[in-house]
This record gives structure tokens, sequence and C-alpha cells, in this order.
């Protein structure tokens, strides 16, 4: 007995495929091309491609953007090892903090802020500006 589809075949006209009327035309494969990757094709054409990809080139290329955040409050609570390991330093009684040294570009405003800060990052929401300057600190935008 032949273990292989390829032998196991051999001879039969139709390889296992009904009648020879069947396994004819674009239909059998779900479509010629690009056919169906808003429906039936979905899955298949999302796993390869990353993502929804429609039109001739793509209309949803573009990747999600992805910018490292902080709350202000997360960054008043953890002043204390900042400033023992050495990433903010202490001015009298204000709290200086570069955040490109955590590695945060945009610094958001949820949270408490208990100490003067003056924090430079690449952004801020208002909300952090807002509450860094209530306390008399600087939000400096790099």
């Amino acid at each position: 007995m032949p273990t292989n589809k390829r032998s196991r075949y051999r001879g039969s006209r139709t390889c296992g495929g009904g009648t020879h009327k069947n396994r004819r035309g674009a239909g059998n494969r779900g479509g010629r091309g690009r056919a169906g990757i808003n429906a039936h094709h979905f899955v298949k054409w999302y796993m390869e491609m990353g993502g929804p990809v429609f039109g001739k080139n793509g209309f949803f290329h573009n990747p999600a953007v992805t910018v490292a955040v902080m709350d202000v409050g997360i960054i008043d609570q953890i002043l204390p090892s900042l400033i023992a390991q050495g990433i903010a330093k202490k001015e009298g009684d204000t709290v200086v903090l570069n955040a490109a040294d955590l590695g945060i570009e945009k610094i958001l405003g949820s949270g408490k802020v208990t100490k003067k800060l003056t924090i430079s990052a690449e952004a801020f929401s208002q909300q952090a500006i807002a509450k860094i300057e209530k306390l008399g600190g600087k939000a400096l935008v790099v």
C-alpha cells in the first residue's frame, strides 16, 4: 500500500477530488489574487501583512506611533530613589530632572505632585504643566 499521496493517487483521474467537474476555476481557491481580504481571507492577510492592508498599496501602512510616557505623580513618588541614583539633582528646594535620562519622552498629568520640580522633556500634557507650575516648578520642553 502506498504511503504518500503522490503514489496513492497515481493513475486515478481526479486524485480524490470527487468528480472531474470539481476543483475547477478560481472559486475553488477562494478567488483570484487578493479576493476576499475584507471577508473570507481576512485572517490570512491580517497575519501575513501584520495588520489591515487595503487598497493598491495599502491605506493603513502607518504603524501606531509609540511614545514613552510617565505620569508626573509617579515621578513625584520615585524622586527619592532618582536622587539617590544621581539621575535627579536637588538644588535648594527644587528637584531638577531630565526625562530623557529615564527614557521618557512625554510627561502626563495623572497623580499628585508634592515637590517643586523642574523637568525637561520632549512633551508635556496640559494637566502635567498645570500641576508642576502650581507648586512653582518649571516644565521645560527640550
